[in-house]
């Protein structure tokens, strides 16, 4: 596989925060305090979710030391574990890590930039598959270019989320956030703690946090990828851990709870409840350019799985890297989201998409085990393990089974996703040896 060393820290780090800040930090919370009941416990959901994003970082961080090439859960599960565990990765990659995702982040964007009446008319899905194009003929060519104008937008996006913060704090001595008056002066009686539902919400907020292990899709290409891909997924983890906290803080005690309970612009009330229509329209406009490049950074880092499964005989052929790009992964990925753009509504697929990533992040982890047995001598300068390991594949394996009390469907429909992914393994098999 031919791949050019031509990705930085920087670069590394912007990826990262692409990936993870998208569309889910932007309209979790709602569905959260309408299930959890108070603003607490939704900060409690996004701290312990947070935390356990970092320990899931810090054990890739692991993997890439051991193992400094593209390809992620697929390269390190058909290495480390067989290659039908790895082609079964890569088939969560393609459907719920990626096609999925993008496709949700792309209508999210659409119906921030249009208005209702636009939006669910003549111009419906335009939006989104424009915004789709456009970043796969971003990516398409040389990952140079693609790479600089990428971290030119993460840096926008960070100063204007900063900005919105601020302006945020500031308003509070002018204008008391509704939340905050609510609590003090006593908040009425509010339902009991659901260890199931504070799951439910869990797997919610791991949706938001679940691209802090993009940069391994990509460590072939990066430079010095023993020690910056690691370096970068745990920077950019605490700096998203702590965004998160922020903006979800203003989201839910700026507005009263009830104004956001259940609803999926929470963003935009809080906005409205601080500064009017047009600190609204000013975080629409941070909330487009965020979700730009969340689909931007996926389409980056997607296709580079598929890429590494074709060169291992997986995938077609086509797929393979040509000169800086894979371009041919990237106009697949950039046509199975347009696809699911026009044929399908993602919001209620939330819970779906954060159990199916969740296990195949936790498989990819446990992976470290069975490395560990085959080589332990290399395991000795690696810190943190197996105690961070141990913890992140535990502790999301039990959040799982907690939640699929509750939604028993959505794990049944990650379950298929990957018996599909067997299946198809299989008959890809059966075609090469016909072949």
């Amino acid at each position: 596989m031919t791949a050019h060393k031509t990705i930085g820290l920087a670069t590394l780090v912007s990826l990262v925060i692409a990936n993870m800040i998208g569309a889910g930090v932007f309209t979790t919370s709602g569905f959260a305090m309408g299930d959890l009941g108070t603003s607490w416990r939704v900060i409690a959901a996004w701290l312990v979710g947070g935390g356990l994003a970092l320990c899931g970082a810090m054990s890739y961080g692991m993997l890439a030391r051991l193992i400094p090439v593209s390809g992620g859960e697929y390269l390190f599960l058909s290495r480390n574990i067989h290659p039908l565990a790895g082609f079964i990765a890569g088939w969560i990659s393609l459907l719920a890590g990626f096609t999925a995702p993008i496709a949700f982040a792309a209508i999210t964007l659409e119906v921030y930039t249009l208005p209702e009446s636009l939006s669910n008319g003549a111009l419906k899905n335009t939006v989104a598959s424009a915004a789709i194009l456009s970043a796969a003929l971003l990516h398409g060519f040389q990952a140079r270019h693609g790479a600089v104008l990428q971290n030119a937008a993460v840096a926008l996006k960070l100063v204007l989320i900063a900005g919105f913060l601020g302006v945020a704090v500031l308003s509070m001595a002018s204008h008391p956030w509704e939340g905050i008056t609510a609590m003090s002066v006593g908040e009425p009686a509010v339902m009991p703690f659901s260890i199931a539902a504070f799951a439910t919400t869990l797997m919610w907020v791991s949706f938001s946090y679940s691209g802090f292990n993009a940069a391994v899709y990509v460590a072939s290409e990066a430079d010095d990828a023993r020690a910056r891909v690691p370096a970068a997924m745990v920077l950019a983890c605490l700096l998203v851990m702590l965004i998160y906290l922020l903006l979800n803080a203003v989201f839910v005690f700026a507005p009263a709870a009830e104004a956001i309970a259940y609803k999926q612009d929470v963003a935009a009330i809080a906005a409205h409840a601080i500064g009017g229509n047009s600190l609204s329209i000013a975080v629409r406009i941070i909330i487009v350019i965020a979700l730009f490049t969340s689909v931007s950074a996926m389409m980056m880092a997607g296709p580079r799985v598929y890429a590494r499964m074709a060169e291992d005989g997986l995938m077609p052929r086509i797929l393979r890297y040509t000169k800086a790009a894979p371009g041919a992964a990237i106009a697949v990925q950039a046509l199975l989201a347009v696809v699911v753009v026009w044929i399908a509504g993602l919001r209620e697929l939330l819970s779906y998409l954060g159990i199916t990533l969740s296990l195949s992040a936790a498989a990819t982890v446990a992976s470290l085990f069975v490395l560990a047995r085959k080589h332990p001598d290399e395991f000795k300068s690696l810190r943190g393990y197996p105690v961070l390991p141990a913890i992140y594949v535990g502790f999301t394996l039990l959040f799982i089974l907690i939640a699929a009390t509750r939604n028993p469907w959505e794990v049944v429909a990650a379950l298929v996703t990957l018996l599909s992914g067997a299946l198809v393994y299989w008959i890809w098999k059966g075609y090469q040896a016909a072949g």
